[in-house]
Order: structure tokens, then C-alpha cells, then sequence
């Protein structure tokens, strides 16, 4: 086991799969001798060379859909979005060619494409930098969406998403670079569908992911303190849910809480409403929680950008009305 920071462990997990497969290489703006804007292919070039660490101009739809063509052909591209709210400029190469290509091909055609990088709200980004795109691609047919969150199973996600042969959203949150844990030496795979039970318990299960995992662990030490006994699941897989989890916990616990950093409206939280609600109603003991971000651009200044995600008072707040 050794320490590794985040984003050291998304570098170490595209070095691993560059030295294994020579069809996979890197491209987007600053990957190559910058080294990416948070420093996750540091150096690589040098080990690789120009051509596997591909510098593009600023041109997000045009270099994506030159992506998705070399993964047509046989390559393993890794997109890297400098800030991921610029990648709704490839949203139709991304929806109409990468997600939909091996099924309008007749599966003639594997779109293996990893498409990462930094998004959800950082510190005084503004609102264009602060951009949550899950929200935006869940409903796009035949890519898969996973969240990192820990510097553990972001280095295990991220090479299980490379060797994939399906186009994937690989969201990392823009605060969660800087975090630290042990992680082993030996090489590790873990599975793209399946979400993480982080802390089992009885009386709540409460599902987040990304940076929202901190924000309910820090409320889960208030609240066992005061005689609580939450659940808590990070999701991991966006798309699709892991639906099995979620469900054996709900019949343990019989109420679910969502804490979410994505707008309220048509979220990831408001699928698993309607899953729920669809096929598991008569486990609920209670209506769903949702805490989630208010339907706003998000704000610059600091303090209201706090106001417009939820904070570990909101959770214990929610887990103790919905308890009461």
C-alpha cells in the first residue's frame, strides 16, 4: 500500500493501460507537455510520445468526434475535458455518434471512448465552470456513466472504464484532486455498475456520490452521535443504477434519503424516485428525501455558492425530521 493523491491515481490508472494496450492514448487541450490542467497526465508525453498524449486546439466538437472515428477504427481514445462544462460543445458528437454508433452500426462498430474530467462545484468557479453534466446525459441511449470518488476507486473505475468497449462519462469532482489514501501496489480492477455500501447501518439509507459523499459522512459523525444508525451507498454508477444495492438496503431501512450536487430537476435523484416509486413503493415507510442543488446558475461569490448545494446541516436536518 502506498499514499496516493487523486489525481495521481487517475494518472497512475492511464499510465498502466497506455504501457498494456498501445491503442489507448490520450487527447485535449494541454494533455500533453502541460500535463493536463490538474496534472493527470503529468509527464506522460515523455514516455509516450506526441502522438499518445495529443495536444487539440480548442475545439471540443471537432476533436471529439475525431475520438469517436479512431475508436470506429480500432484505437482506445481518452478524452480529457479541461473543465467538463466545456464539453457540451461535443454534446452531439457525445449523444448522436458515441452513444448511438454500435447500435445503428448493427454492432459493426465498438465505440470503446473514455470521456473525463473535472466538473461539479468548486471554489468561486462561477457558473459556467461549475457545471454538473450528469443531469444532462442520462437520458442519451448507450453510454454508461460513472462518478469517482475516492483516490481508490477512482484508479480501479478509470482502468475498468478504458478497457471497456462503450462510450463513458467518467465524471471527477474539481475539489476531490487533492485527496489522499493508501491504495495497493498491485494492479486492481473494479466494477463499472455497482455502487460502494461506504457505512452499513438501520434506520436510513442515505444514496450520494462524488463530493457528496464528504458532505454525508461529515454529517453521519453528528449524526451517530445523537443516537443515529444511517446507511450510507455512494452510487459510483450513474448509468445505469445499481438498483439491487439500492434496494436491498431500502428493505432494511424503509426510507431513503438522495443528497445530490445535480440541479434538482430531471436528476439522478429523480430517476431513482421514479424507479423506486415504479417498482418498490410498498417498501417505503416514508416519502424520498431529496436534498439536492437549488435550479440556479451557480453563483461566484463564495457564501452563495454555498447556499445553492447541500451542506452537512442539511442532512442531519433531514435525516432527523424524516425520523422524527
Amino acid at each position: 500500500m502506498a499514499e496516493v493523491t487523486f489525481f495521481n491515481a487517475l494518472r497512475a490508472a492511464i499510465d498502466e493501460e497506455m504501457e498494456r494496450d498501445p491503442a489507448v492514448y490520450v487527447l485535449g487541450e494541454d494533455v500533453g507537455h502541460y500535463g493536463g490542467s490538474y496534472k493527470v497526465t503529468k509527464d506522460l508525453y515523455k514516455k509516450y510520445g506526441d502522438l499518445r498524449l495529443l495536444d487539440t486546439p480548442i475545439a471540443e466538437n471537432s476533436f471529439t468526434g475525431m475520438a469517436i472515428g479512431s475508436a470506429m477504427t480500432g484505437l482506445r481514445p481518452i478524452i480529457e475535458g479541461m473543465n467538463m462544462g466545456f464539453l457540451l460543445l461535443a454534446f452531439n458528437q457525445i449523444s448522436n455518434n458515441a452513444g448511438m454508433l454500435r447500435y445503428t452500426s448493427g454492432g459493426n462498430f465498438k465505440i470503446p471512448i473514455v470521456i473525463r474530467g473535472p466538473g461539479g462545484v468548486g471554489r468561486n468557479l462561477g457558473a459556467e465552470h461549475s457545471q454538473r453534466l450528469e443531469t444532462y446525459f442520462q437520458a442519451v441511449p448507450g453510454i454508461k456513466m460513472v462518478a469517482c470518488s475516492t483516490p481508490y476507486n477512482a484508479k480501479g473505475l478509470l482502468k475498468s472504464a478504458i478497457r471497456n468497449d462503450n462510450p463513458i462519462i467518467f465524471f471527477e469532482h474539481v475539489l476531490l484532486y487533492n485527496l489522499k489514501e493508501d491504495i495497493p501496489d498491485e494492479e486492481y480492477l473494479l466494477p463499472l455498475d455497482k455502487a460502494e455500501i461506504v457505512r452499513e447501518g438501520n434506520d436510513v439509507t442515505i444514496l450520494t456520490y462524488s463530493r457528496m459523499r464528504y458532505h454525508v459522512l461529515k454529517a453521519v459523525d453528528t449524526l451517530v452521535d445523537k443516537g443515529y444508525d444511517p446507511e450510507v451507498i455512494d452510487l459510483i454508477s450513474l448509468k445505469p443504477l445499481d438498483m439491487e444495492t439500492i434496494v436491498t438496503s431500502l428493505r432494511k431501512t424503509h426510507r431513503i434519503i438522495i443528497v445530490e450536487e445535480g440541479m434538482r430537476c430531471a436528476s439522478i435523484g429523480s430517476e431513482i424516485i421514479a424507479s423506486i416509486n415504479d417498482n418498490y413503493f410498498d417498501e417505503l415507510d416514508a416519502p424520498i428525501v431529496r436534498l439536492a442543488a437549488l435550479d440556479v446558475p451557480t453563483p461566484y461569490n463564495g457564501g452563495l455558492e454555498n447556499l445553492t448545494i447541500p451542506q452537512p446541516e442539511d442532512v442531519i436536518a433531514a435525516v432527523e425530521n424524516l425520523l422524527a
